[in-house]
């Protein structure tokens, strides 16, 4: 008897192997694909925490705490005041005295920010408006808004909090950095936050993401 046409059904099929490291090869460009391309993978900013120094090029500065202060009331007709402090030591590195400056309102306008505070491009949690920031720098004289070239000055970023109000566990601030961009044909030396195109907007680029524990002391 003839066998029926092609072959044996009855054989088993011999799998076709893979290499390991193909598998490997074809995972990583699936995943390059979904991030948009090898030249458009977004760079994760900076892990940072409490204590941590970073050189922002025109300054250079320490995370010094994340806190909740009390103002005692100074009559019985007045109520205490809580607050929340983001703590820094800043060091203008430059030539020339700057302002403190404050944290932007939207991340798209920090592209324009030349001050200190103007770095913090983003706070998490968000607080209302009306609970601040207030920022200021503690000199021997009570308080400045002033950061002198080559010295180190704590810088305090305030909060208020109402009434009852709890404060969060931690705070983590979105950090940029400083370029020094001179131009010749306007005769305009300054330094701007470093910041890059995407779509029709001017983005701050993130150097570092610092986390900040909140800590709470007696009466807070």
């Amino acid at each position: 008897m003839t066998e029926p046409s092609g072959g044996s059904t009855d054989k088993p099929r011999r799998p076709v192997a893979v290499p390991a490291v193909g598998l490997v090869a074809l995972t990583a460009i699936g995943i390059t694909a979904l991030l948009g391309g090898l030249n458009e993978a977004p760079d994760e900013p900076e892990p940072l925490g409490q204590g941590a120094v970073l050189d922002q090029g025109r300054y250079e500065t320490k995370f010094v705490e994340s806190r909740v202060t009390v103002e005692r009331a100074q009559s019985e007709f007045q109520q205490d005041k809580r607050f929340l402090e983001l703590v820094f030591d800043v060091t203008n590195k430059g030539d020339e005295t700057s302002a403190v400056g404050r944290p932007p309102d939207k991340i798209e306008r920090a592209f324009t920010a030349e001050t200190f505070a103007g770095s913090l491009v983003k706070i998490s949690p968000a607080l209302p408006k009306e609970s601040g920031p207030f920022i200021f720098v503690r000199t021997k004289g009570g308080e400045s808004t002033q950061l002198h070239p080559g010295v180190k000055s704590q810088v305090i970023v305030r909060y208020k909090l109402n009434e009852n109000e709890q404060p969060p566990e931690k705070v983590t601030l979105d950090v940029g950095t400083f370029e020094f961009v001179d131009n010749p044909v306007f005769n305009d030396p300054h330094w701007k936050l470093t910041s890059k195109e995407v779509g029709d907007k001017h983005m701050p680029e993130i150097k570092a993401r610092v986390t900040l524990p909140v800590k709470k002391g007696d009466g807070a």
